[in-house]
């Protein structure tokens, strides 16, 4: 038999309904594997969905979020490779050769985003873009920044080497996160066009609401303070700020949580809280970094595919 290289890991929170079709999906992977399947403390019966499936189940004693629950499972990782899946997922058939291939090619690319698409086939990712304002935003299509999490291959030494997963973010940015240390550290991060999913998207947040644009948010200004040049991360924490401050003189504000300044408050107290572990990490990141920080950022912020070589 071919040797196991892969574990993919499965976090999964009050996943029953379509759980099954992730499972299902990865039983049909043509390449051997090992799954993981991080359970957030759910209390809808998936424990008995997981009873009769062939997988190493992880229960956690309280939800974690997606970030939590990946950093848990990596430490049970012994495979080269590891794959991050969302448990609303289906990957085709030869989703896991074409990102095995991906990475067997050149030992600089620590990671391969795969093509994720919804139940009308439209494209929803094919990766992370950066932007100008250093939101990470899906790509869809031609070179990315980074991987998205929903669907993605990692080098397991390469991740450990930068960090691992960053847990307190809970949920979003993660990847983001990750791939920015990634790219810092020399590595490279590609797309993989022949690594195709369904994905049904926001099965367990709901995108637009409080939860989602407060992780949002947070995660977003914690990552700059981690990953970014200074000036930008405090450019854009800055610029949050005023604009949290700007909104009760305003006199039409959108309708839109992320405009609710309880919201935005909320968020600047607990990005102030994660300041100290975040300024440590800084430093952890830059005695490891072999790109400087500036670099990452003209090469990426803001780029359209054609800025960049096929493939960098």
């Amino acid at each position: 038999m071919d040797p196991v290289r892969s574990t993919v890991v499965v976090v999964t929170w009050r996943g029953r309904a379509h759980l099954g079709s992730c499972l299902d999906a990865l039983a049909a992977q043509d390449r051997p594997h090992r799954t993981i399947v991080v359970d957030n403390a759910s209390r809808d019966g998936t424990s008995d969905l997981l009873a009769d499936r062939p997988v190493d189940v992880l229960r956690l004693p309280r939800n974690l979020g997606y970030a939590g629950g990946v950093a848990a499972a990596l430490a049970r990782v012994r495979t080269p490779y590891v794959a991050w899946l969302n448990d609303d997922a289906a990957p085709e058939p030869g989703w896991l050769a074409a990102l095995e291939e991906a990475l067997d090619g050149d030992e600089r690319v620590a990671a391969a985003s795969s093509v994720l698409r919804g139940p009308d086939g439209a494209v929803q990712s094919t990766g992370v873009r950066l932007t100008a304002d250093g939101h990470g935003a899906d790509a869809t299509g031609g070179p990315v920044f980074g991987f998205c999490g929903g669907a993605a291959l990692l080098r397991t030494d390469a991740l450990r080497a930068v960090g691992g997963v960053p847990a307190r973010f809970f949920c979003y940015y993660e990847d983001t996160d990750v791939s920015w240390r990634l790219r810092l550290a020399g590595y490279r991060v590609v797309r993989a066009p022949r690594a195709r999913a369904r994905h049904l998207h926001g099965a367990s947040t709901r995108p637009g609401s409080v939860p989602f644009h407060r992780w949002n948010e947070r995660n977003r200004l914690v990552m700059l303070l981690r990953c970014a040049p200074a000036r930008i991360a405090l450019r854009e924490l800055a610029r949050f700020a005023v604009i949290t401050f700007a909104l009760p003189l305003r006199r039409r504000v959108p309708d839109a949580a992320n405009f609710r300044v309880a919201v935005r408050l909320r968020v600047l107290a607990e990005v102030a809280a994660a300041l100290p572990a975040a300024l440590r990490a800084r430093r952890r990141i830059s005695r490891i970094a072999a790109v400087p920080r500036e670099a990452v950022w003209r090469g990426w912020a803001g780029s359209r595919p054609h800025d960049h070589p096929a493939g960098r």
